[in-house]
């Protein structure tokens, strides 16, 4: 048994970013389990093979229930090991629009809003040629849009005008919506994860532990507190003692995982699996929410260069109905074929096709992630619970028609051929066809938030000071305790969620 100031569970992007600032202190001891190895496999640092990452050892290699809504089960990926999903994910850095935040602050969150939420945005990132005002300047991420653009994704840029999106010089900075360059976390070729720019700089330090291979089996909690954590290594049970605080970082999934099989979740769900309940905390593991997701994939007319950067170069928002307050669709073209595992193309060749990709930015469908046992080793019975809200479908069939839209314009001609999916049975005026085609085309944005929300009722897990309600001693610091979703590709975010989180703890 060894004592810590600080015990951080989860090297991924929020871990990274927590081991890091935690450690500025000298005088703090920190510790960091992960579960995942000490390096991540080799191809994670080229950033144009992310889709092959899944289901390797960087993977946890999940799979949901099968849904309610489509009958399939959806894979759903995401990172284990230094970086985290950070390291795996398709590379695109991009604040959600201010809607997003200020969303949570109305629920609840106080404190949370865009402007306050911004500081910390900013401290994550290194721009060039940005609005200092909203965008950093010195931060450890240097992020940009591809230095050596696709052609495909320069034509994407003028395909968005042609259809009447506007184009945006900073589509990034949650202020924008429009179509743009997508700011990217690539450095000279390279994937920069979380690991990359704030852990691995700092793992010399004499008061930051890092363990590697370490599942943690539960947080110790003795009188109301959080005292330490329990973790195995190679079947061998440890315990770290904690004089501070226990932070978890382990993400949407594995958070309320930890925090259920340390009896602080459901009571009659925790019962159920035989877990002595420490707090009735109702919420953990409930308000699961993830961007569904779709593609329009288009054979190609001629043969497209191999990209060198992340394969989505470009990124839009748009809204369904032009009343709305703020906008819920996202749009990105890829110039590789991308599309649902269970719905493989016909291509003239390998290979060669692009994609327009499109989600529902603001979904309102909500799941659940449950135990089954009372091992950490027990599988988990991830639910998303995709389209149970008939708002979702509705919006995706609304997103299909402007990604066909751009996919059919004028700019992306001398690179099309004939649309492979979902192809002339679709019809835009059948809504039955269009619904079935979003069933079976249905895939994850690997986007996962909700499960530890911030806020102040009975289905809240944290305070705005992302404390466990009833806990002392621990909090929670991920994409998990995100009340809504961020209309864009929540990454840059959990690092601001991180950023605050460490001055919450220091200050």
């Amino acid at each position: 048994m060894e004592a810590f100031d600080f015990i951080v569970v989860g090297s991924g992007t929020a871990g990274c970013v927590l081991a890091s600032r935690l450690s500025e202190n000298a005088a703090a001891t920190v510790l960091l389990l992960e579960a995942g190895g000490e390096e991540m496999p080799k191809p994670v640092a080229d950033p144009t093979v992310w889709p092959t990452l899944q289901g390797t050892s960087a993977d946890w290699a999940d799979t949901s229930v099968p849904q309610a809504s489509t009958g399939a089960v959806v894979p759903w990926p995401r990172g284990r090991g230094p970086g985290g999903s950070s390291a795996i994910n398709g590379l695109v850095f991009v604040r959600g629009h201010r809607s997003s935040y200020d969303a949570w602050a109305a629920n609840g969150a106080q404190g949370w809003n865009f402007e306050e939420l911004l500081p910390y945005l900013k401290r994550t990132e290194d721009t060039q040629g940005r609005d200092p005002a909203i965008r950093g300047i010195g931060g450890p991420l240097q992020v940009g849009p591809a230095a050596s653009p696709h052609p495909v994704s320069e034509a994407a840029i003028s395909a968005a005008t042609d259809i009447g999106i506007p184009h945006v010089p900073d589509v990034n900075s949650g202020l924008e919506e429009g179509y743009g360059w997508a700011d990217l976390n690539i450095v000279d070729g390279r994937r920069q994860s979380a690991a990359d720019a704030y852990l691995r700089p700092v793992l010399d330090r004499p008061n930051l532990t890092m363990v590697t291979s370490a599942l943690a089996q539960r947080v110790v909690i003795d009188g109301g507190r959080a005292t330490g954590v329990e973790y195995s290594i190679a079947g061998r049970l440890y315990t770290a003692v904690c004089q501070g605080e226990v932070v978890l970082a382990a993400g949407t999934v594995g958070s309320p995982q930890l925090m259920m099989l340390s009896g602080i979740g459901p009571e009659s769900h925790l019962r159920d699996v035989g877990i002595s309940v420490v707090g009735n905390l109702p919420g953990v593991g409930a308000n699961l929410h993830d961007h569904p997701r779709s593609t329009v994939v288009y054979d190609a007319a001629r043969p497209i260069p191999p990209g060198v950067n992340s394969h989505a170069e470009t990124i839009g928002l748009v809204r369904s109905d032009p009343a709305l307050p703020s906008p819920d669709i996202q749009l990105q073209v890829l110039e590789i074929p991308y599309f649902a595992p269970a719905l493989p193309p016909e291509l003239s060749a390998p290979g060669q096709a692009f994609s327009v990709a499109f989600c529902v930015a603001t979904p309102q469908s909500r799941g659940t992630i449950r135990l089954t046992g009372s091992s950490p080793d027990s599988p988990l019975r991830l639910d998303p619970n995709y389209y149970d809200d008939p708002h979702d479908v509705e919006v995706m069939a609304a997103a299909l028609r402007f990604a066909r839209a751009l996919g059919r314009s004028a700019a992306l001609a001398p690179w099309r051929g004939a649309e492979v999916l979902p192809g002339p049975a679709v019809h835009e005026d059948d809504p039955r066809s269009v619904r079935d085609y979003l069933y079976k085309s249905l895939r994850t944005y690997s986007h996962q938030v909700g499960t530890c929300r911030i806020g102040t009722d009975r289905m809240a897990v944290v305070d705005a000071g992302l404390r466990v309600h009833g806990i002392d001693g621990l909090r929670v610091a991920d994409a998990s305790v995100m009340p809504s979703i961020v209309s864009a590709n929540p990454n840059a975010t959990v690092y601001g969620i991180a950023e605050r989180a460490a001055d919450l703890i220091l200050h």
